[in-house]
């Protein structure tokens, strides 16, 4: 019996130690494996270790200058709420709000350049059996932000701040989100010919300015901050074809240029078009402008000239559609050639360095290789074929 007392005695410390082993290994699995859900199969950064440095920021920039740097928090937001219509008459289906982490401190000082260091634009010359007329229409310039929203109806139909940035509309009162074929036909229009359609593109703002609208809560959160700068004008033209005639394009059709996510999506798409007054012959599309005193910054919009025969619309809203050779102007074989519409917009901005940027998704930093625009064709048959008609024979009006 004293010999059993003895050998038990002896296992104890034992057992203790193989458990004390045991549970640190348990919880080295466990604290391991909260690392790898935490970082989706990485382990997570240490959170005292310093963070990244930005490669694209620009060293030589005063942070203090650029108002987009940490832009503030908004008190009333509840990461448990749904998200909410800012501004949308209480309308539902709202994209909620991106993570600060994703909001990209932009734009760069390297980004503004001087107009006249800009490459030349190509563009190609018409033949004998072009068409080279030009049908103007005059819609205004979408004074004092009378009709302006984060919506986008071509891209993210029923999602209200689906842009995630301001546009600015003209023509057809009633676009936003929800806008259908119907109440589109049915609204009215700043157009001084009665054209119904919908032109719309990204605002562009000074930074340094302030914004009072009732959505700045909602910008500030997607990073856009500053006041916008309503055009000094906007020129809608619809173009021929250099190569041959156009004829007319269907009633509601939409169209896209440009790509808003072209800073991180790539160039494939990207149209953007930056110029000055008196300078047109050159232009950028990865640079804001610097413009010489009296001349005006110039964003051109140029929009696909050629269709399918067949669609309104596509999936990507771009297939539908294309662009003419830019050497040739030829359409591609199996597309027409329709009016090809062209937005010029033009801003009275300081020739400064970071004085002012457009409108952008919060990841793309408002680089301006950004920039694009809408279209969707409310035109009624009877305005089409008179623009069509004067394109066709070489006329302007």
């Amino acid at each position: 019996m004293g010999h059993k007392k003895k050998v038990f005695a002896a296992l104890i410390p034992a057992v203790a130690l193989a458990t004390a082993v045991s549970q640190a290994a348990a919880g080295t699995a466990v604290a391991q494996q909260g690392r790898t859900v935490q970082g989706h199969g990485r382990p997570t950064a240490d959170p005292s270790a310093e963070p990244p440095a930005d490669p694209s920021a620009d060293p030589s920039a005063d942070p203090s200058a650029d108002p987009s740097a940490n832009p503030p928090a908004d008190p009333s937001a509840d990461p448990s709420a749904p998200p909410q219509d800012p501004g949308g008459g209480g309308r539902t289906g709202g994209s909620p709000p991106p993570p600060q982490s994703q909001v990209k401190q932009g734009p760069r000082r390297d980004q503004f350049v001087d107009i006249r260091r800009a490459p030349r634009v190509q563009t190609p010359r018409a033949s004998r059996g072009g068409s080279t007329g030009v049908f103007s229409v005059n819609c205004g310039t979408n004074e004092g932000q009378a009709h302006s929203n984060p919506d986008n109806v071509v891209a993210a139909p029923g999602v209200v701040n689906g842009a995630h940035h301001i546009h600015d509309y003209v023509g057809n009162l009633d676009t936003d989100a929800f806008s259908t074929d119907e109440t589109l036909t049915a609204a009215g229009t700043t157009c001084a010919n009665g054209d119904k359609s919908a032109y719309f593109w990204p605002v562009l703002r000074l930074r340094s300015g302030q914004d009072d609208s009732e959505r700045a809560g909602q910008s500030r959160i997607d990073g856009n901050v500053g006041s916008v700068v309503e055009p000094s004008s906007v020129k809608l033209q619809f173009l021929g074809n250099a190569r041959g005639k156009v004829r007319a394009m269907p009633q509601f059709l939409r169209m896209a240029t440009g790509d808003a996510k072209s800073a991180t999506n790539g160039l494939t798409n990207a149209n953007a078009l930056w110029s000055c007054s008196g300078f047109q012959s050159r232009g950028f599309t990865d640079k804001y402008p610097l413009c010489p005193r009296g001349s005006q910054v110039l964003r051109v919009l140029n929009f696909a000239g050629c269709w399918d025969g067949q669609n309104t619309d596509s999936a990507n809203h771009r297939t539908h559609v294309s662009f003419a050779d830019k050497r040739t102007g030829q359409c591609p074989q199996g597309t027409v050639a329709i009016p090809q519409l062209r937005m010029t917009l033009s801003y009275r901005v300081p020739a400064r360095a970071l004085a002012f940027a457009l409108d952008s998704f919060p990841e793309q930093g408002h680089d301006p290789v950004t920039d694009h625009g809408d279209f969707i064709n409310v035109m009624g048959q009877r305005l089409m074929r008179q623009a069509v008609t004067a394109i066709n024979s070489g006329r302007r009006r």
